[in-house]
């Protein structure tokens, strides 16, 4: 049995780590064959990520996948501890799983992700769930066809999580959601320590894979006729800082253009390690596309501070202000947390303030919510509930009018979109375009998932786009 430990999680030293080769025991190889398995997803692209790879070591012990969790065998939450709200839909499933498993007591519960890596859930999981069969963290994922067969073998409760981040594993086996985009991860972990965020504690340290190992797996999407590919990491801008002296974000993301994928897109960056050199990249190749998220998440400088952002309004800005001026018609979204401790309402104005110069094309709002083992748990949260509801409103009302200015600008374009939907109907589909926004659209001729066509743009809303395609 491993526990975690946030004193161990936090360490950050030069120790080396090594790539290895993902290989399983051949004794478990299809051992559960005619088993089935339910998986419920929580949390960012990375965890959906990691969903792909959990999806294919399950298929390797024998197990197949059914959408009813109530006529599954094993049913596995991979989870995400960002936000409170996440947390709690994890703790409210495993209660519904809690009664499944006293009319079904051979049904086996796992539980992953983020929240293993929190002291605190693994100690309620063993005090008041101790249904629960395993629970396996980050760090670990390469070793969950043993755990699962541990537990199931020894009959207990197995927990294996590792508060220090292991070596990379390469190899591990994917099942991927759709034939047309995928993930691939650069980076694993993030070293910058905000002060409200538990991601280096459940991440580990940024630790990136080999370009010649990501280069590799793009030129595979390219020749299974991969569309778009997303490149993964908690800070992609830090790829390649403690692997290499001058090989960076904007080297791998050119190499990656030149690969010939149609689309390349990268998640999430952080303010701080956003290059001159990543910019120009993005402004060269048409097919890197100029839709950027940089969070924010405040624009008061002293709130900045508070939570650790090593950044202020002011250079925020003047980042802002080159990706406006040198990558034509890019869009940028961002993520804001109202009600830090110690927000005052002169920061919230602020905030709406800037939020008014940049008109963000898209924004993702959050109250801000303690997460335990983080400083700012520790910090006076002055603001009351109400008022950081009311000032989330405000910010919300205000950033929803720019999502729909923006959008009206781009009635009579014509923007090039991926299809990735039929609507129910007759003619109706729906996909996304280079700045990644939604388009419902009509189309004579019937089209394919994964076709990438000119749509013209005919009306807008607040959060999607109408159009035909252009013949």
């Amino acid at each position: 049995m491993k526990l975690p430990d946030f004193i161990e999680a936090r360490t950050r030293d030069k120790r080396d780590y090594k790539t290895v080769s993902f290989n399983i025991d051949e004794s478990i190889k299809n051992k559960y064959a005619g088993m089935k398995f339910h998986l419920k997803t929580y949390g960012c692209q990375m965890n959906e990520h990691d969903s792909e790879n959990i999806k294919a070591l399950l298929t390797m012990i024998g197990f197949e996948e059914v959408e009813d969790y109530e006529n599954a065998d094993l049913v596995l939450l991979n989870t995400c501890s960002i936000r409170e709200n996440a947390h709690n839909k994890a703790f409210g499933m495993l209660g519904r799983l809690k009664h499944l498993k006293e009319q079904r007591p051979e049904i086996l519960v796992g539980l992953c992700g983020c929240m293993a890596q929190e002291v605190s859930v693994v100690e309620e999981i063993m005090k008041d769930y101790k249904f629960v069969n395993f629970v396996f963290g980050t760090h670990n994922l390469h070793e969950f066809p043993n755990i699962i067969d541990k537990a199931i073998e020894e009959n207990k409760q197995q927990i294996e999580v590792y508060s220090r981040e292991s070596d990379l594993v390469e190899g591990l086996p994917v099942i991927r959601a759709n034939k047309y985009k995928a993930y691939v991860n650069i980076i694993y972990g993030c070293n910058k320590f905000c002060t409200y965020c538990i991601v280096p504690y459940t991440r580990g340290r940024e630790r990136s894979r080999k370009k010649e190992d990501i280069l590799k797996e793009v030129d595979e999407l390219v020749k299974d006729g991969y569309k778009e590919v997303t490149l993964l990491g908690q800070n992609v801008n830090a790829y390649g800082k403690d692997l290499y002296d001058d090989y960076n974000m904007g080297n791998l993301l050119e190499d990656v253009a030149k690969s010939g994928i149609p689309r390349v897109r990268f998640t999430t960056s952080h303010p701080w390690d956003f290059t001159d050199n990543m910019i120009d990249v993005i402004a060269k190749y048409d097919n890197v596309m100029p839709s950027i998220h940089l969070p924010v998440q405040s624009g008061s400088s002293r709130v900045l501070k508070l939570m650790g952002r090593r950044y202020t309004r002011e250079s925020y800005l003047e980042l802002f202000d080159k990706m406006k001026e040198r990558i034509p018609g890019v869009t940028i979204s961002t993520d804001i947390i109202v009600g830090f401790p110690g927000e005052e309402e002169e920061d919230f104005q602020q905030t709406l303030d800037l939020v008014d110069y940049c008109k963000y094309d898209n924004a993702f709002t959050f109250v801000f919510s303690p997460r335990v083992g983080t400083p700012a748990e520790k910090l006076n949260d002055n603001v009351p509930l109400k008022e950081k509801e009311e000032r989330l409103q405000r910010l919300n009302e205000k950033v929803n009018t720019y999502f729909l200015e923006n959008n009206k600008k781009l009635e009579g374009s014509v923007l090039d979109v991926l299809v990735e939907g039929i609507s129910d109907k007759k003619n109706m589909y729906y996909g996304y375009s280079d700045t990644n926004k939604l388009v419902n659209f009509i189309s004579n001729k019937e089209l394919e998932l994964g076709d990438i066509v000119p749509v013209k743009i005919t009306a807008s809303k607040t959060w999607s786009l109408d159009g035909e395609v252009d013949e």
